[in-house]
């Protein structure tokens, strides 16, 4: 008896040291210890300094929320035993909110540098607490000392897209506080929607906040619901909101998108577009040309009138003035846009965006306010003091803060949270593919500033657009558990993080998730597939891995057998013909999860040398790089798919060394089409055959597409049977995009999955 009693004491303690291992983000230091200490509802919480009334509330309502019990709250010096005591304590760090905690097995004190640094204690304690409900609550002990990293630490929340109400707005701010982020960006006006309560303009909200209807499925869309969709923000629910997130130290920036993304604006006042409508709040996504007049004097006028309503309801420094994707298509055509160029003695259009943008920083200059805008208010000249949000990789950040202003880093190939986060994605997302492991590994600060420019580095943020995202559980979905992820990039030192750490830390995150009831994704335990050439050039290798390490791993041929007769994989199986192989996990308690399936398709051309003339974009280099090409396997969906290829602005030209000499009378390019994406098919397809692999001849060419979805297809070179080892292909890229369609004025993609020969 004895031994048991002492067996389940050291797995309790160890259970607990294991729970202090497990704080996101990773503090500065920490050491734990053997000891505990047990919250009941007898614990009280002592306040030994004043302004400290929202980190024991905070604690409180999380308490009664998720156990059941509140603790009394009282102030003064008192350190009895069974006590939460929270103070000060001055250090010396240069980004306010450090704190240290020690935990004991008589009481939990937690000192911020100021009220903000105790709050961020709590939520460490918040942390250390079991995911169980229960009235008696052990937490290990623990000496923590931890600061940030970075002042600002982001979070953007799009809501023009899909509207979410107050309550969850809410609910995404503590979210936030959780791992110790900052800053709230809400951006609150776009094309789709009008979301902020402007009382000069009462057509903004009862016509510009809502839509006729929603596409459906990914843009172009199977159709439209056709629903009346909509919904914005009464100044008071801002405030409340604004005041809210004050109170877990959360600074609101909002942003009010200009010159572009502004149908909805236009839509309820047509007289500040250039052709003066009529519009529409537009019902599907992408980029639109009906932007704001900027040779209309009355358009700075109501955008002034607008922020004279806006910046009173946040007390930020900064007011987001957007400043992306705008189309030059309407000022191109505006006699008055046209006449404000030549008045002004400006270059183009991209320097009357930069006189816009300047023209309205001024004026929120003037109103005590700084702005923030997109890396395109670099195009035609930067705002003076403006602060540059790099979304489109991180050159825009870089130039910025090669001119010394400030930069907040954004990159859509690191922290944007509306990508997919598996291969495997079932549910539609916009595309992309950003996993658990690609956030953890970004750093904020590019190497190639000196330490000059990087103090203009104030940190970075991720972002959050909704086309595809319109319910609550998929926000918390698409975020968790990559927030984790990021919270550790911009809170812990650099020398703290450690990815093997941090996946260790998983499972508990998402225990602590579940007794939430947060919804989230366990795209990181997904089986992943590879494909590559076959040894000696036979047929092809499938590769399965998965990071699950609870169940068993299985695979089979579908076209042959059944699940139950499956067998453990053990090492990558060579396929040499047309065949379903699937993959699945079998959990310990028999049940199945998620499978991946393959199709392989053999032709002449799977499983050969292939080489490619230009390296594709790092994003979409396919399944093995060229040998992605001819590995029997077309992508089944859109861009999420693993199996594209894309070039930005660039042929797909590749050549196949078929081994030996084979007749040949036809080669099929798979292709995919997604304008919203700038993906458009190719020009034609040229092929050319040969047989010594250097001097070729022209076998045949089309730009015939033969789509087997809404936007994937086939182009098919048929020609008379000729007898050749080599065949060159070459998918000629689309080129720029003409005025008019998704992209315009901008390079094109080409996407390339498989290419067969017969």
């Amino acid at each position: 008896m004895m031994k048991n009693i002492l067996a389940s004491a050291i797995l309790t303690i160890s259970l607990l040291q294991l729970n202090a291992q497990s704080i996101i983000p990773e503090p500065a230091e920490i050491k734990a210890s053997k000891a505990d200490f047990t919250i009941t509802p007898s614990t009280t919480i002592v306040m030994q300094g004043t302004g400290l009334e929202n980190a024991a509330s905070f604690f409180n309502a999380y308490l009664q929320k998720y156990y059941g019990f509140q603790l009394k709250v009282t102030s003064g010096s008192n350190t009895a035993k069974n006590s939460i005591v929270l103070n000060y304590e001055k250090m010396e760090y240069p980004i306010p909110g450090a704190y240290v905690m020690n935990v004991n097995n008589k009481n939990v004190y937690i000192a911020g540098d100021n009220a903000q640094g105790t709050f961020y204690g709590i939520q460490t304690l918040i942390q250390l607490l079991p995911p169980v409900a229960s009235k008696s609550l052990k937490i290990a002990a623990v000496d923590i000392n931890d600061h940030p990293r970075f002042a600002y630490r982001g979070a953007m929340l799009d809501v023009c897209r899909h509207f979410f109400d107050v309550d969850f707005v809410k609910q995404y701010i503590d979210y936030l506080a959780m791992y110790k982020i900052n800053t709230f960006h809400w951006h609150l006006t776009d094309d789709q929607g009008w979301r902020v309560e402007i009382k000069k303009y009462p057509k903004l909200t009862s016509v510009g906040a809502w839509r006729d209807g929603t596409i459906i499925g990914r843009y172009p869309g199977t159709g439209n619901d056709s629903i009346h969709y909509g919904g914005f923000y009464t100044q008071e629910q801002i405030k409340e909101v604004v005041k809210y997130a004050a109170d877990r130290y959360i600074t609101i920036i909002p942003e009010i998108e200009m010159p572009g993304h502004a149908s909805a604006a236009l839509t309820a006042y047509p007289n500040l577009g250039c052709t003066g409508g009529p519009y529409k709040v537009q019902q599907t996504w992408g980029v639109f040309d009906d932007v704001f007049c900027a040779g209309n004097d009355s358009v700075f006028t109501f955008l002034q009138d607008v922020l004279d309503e806006v910046i009173p309801l946040f007390p930020a420094a900064y007011v987001h003035v957007g400043g992306d994707e705008c189309p030059k298509t309407s000022w191109k055509k505006c006699p008055k846009c046209q006449q404000r160029i030549k008045d002004q003695h400006l270059a183009d259009e991209h320097a009357l965006q930069s006189y816009f943008v300047q023209r309205m920083e001024k004026y929120i200059n003037s109103k005590g306010k700084k702005i923030i805008g997109w890396d395109e208010i670099l195009e035609g000249g930067i705002a003076p003091n403006a602060t540059v949000m790099s979304w489109r990789g991180e050159d825009g950040g870089i130039n910025a803060a090669k001119q010394n202003h400030d930069v907040i880093m954004t990159p859509n190939t690191y922290v944007y949270f509306d990508y997919a986060q598996t291969k495997t994605e079932d549910s539609v997302t916009i595309g992309g593919f950003i996993p658990l492991e690609k956030v953890y590994s970004y750093e904020p600060i590019p190497a190639v500033l000196d330490a000059s420019q990087q103090k203009h580095v104030l940190g970075a943020q991720a972002n959050l657009w909704t086309e595809y995202i319109g319910y609550p559980s998929k926000v918390e979905y698409q975020e968790f558990p990559r927030y984790a992820a990021l919270s550790e990039v911009l809170w812990s030192p650099a020398s703290k993080r450690d990815w093997k750490k941090f996946e260790q830390k998983l499972p508990d995150v998402f225990k602590k998730l579940s007794f939430q009831k947060t919804n989230y994704s366990t795209a990181y335990y997904d089986i992943q597939t590879s494909v590559t050439p076959g040894p000696g050039g036979n047929g092809v290798s499938w590769k399965v891995f998965t990071n699950n390490k609870t169940g068993k791993l299985l695979v089979y041929n579908a076209d042959k057998t059944t699940v139950d007769k499956a067998t453990a994989y053990e090492s990558p199986i060579v396929v040499t013909d047309n065949a379903t192989m699937v993959a699945v996990v079998k959990n310990a308690d028999g049940t199945l999860g998620k499978e991946v399936r393959q199709t392989f398709s053999f032709n002449k051309a799977t499983g050969k040398k292939a080489t490619i003339t230009k390296i594709p974009d790092p994003k979409y280099s396919g399944n093995g790089g060229a040998s992605g090409l001819v590995n029997g396997v077309k992508a089944q969906r859109d861009i999420n798919s693993p199996e594209w290829l894309g070039w930005f602005g660039g042929d797909c030209d590749a050549t196949i060394d078929l081994g030996k000499t084979e007749s040949i009378s036809k080669v099929n390019v798979h292709i995919l089409y997604q304008p919203a994406s700038w993906i458009y098919p190719p020009k034609y397809v040229q092929v050319q055959v040969s047989s010594d692999g250097k001097n070729f001849t022209d076998a045949g060419q089309s730009a015939n597409v033969v789509y087997e979805s809404y936007n994937m297809g086939n182009i098919t070179v048929s020609f008379a049977n000729t007898n050749c080892r080599y065949i060159r292909v070459l998918a000629k890229n689309y080129g720029m995009i003409e005025e008019g369609k998704q992209g315009a004025g901008n390079k094109s993609w080409t996407f390339v999955s498989e290419i067969q020969a017969d």
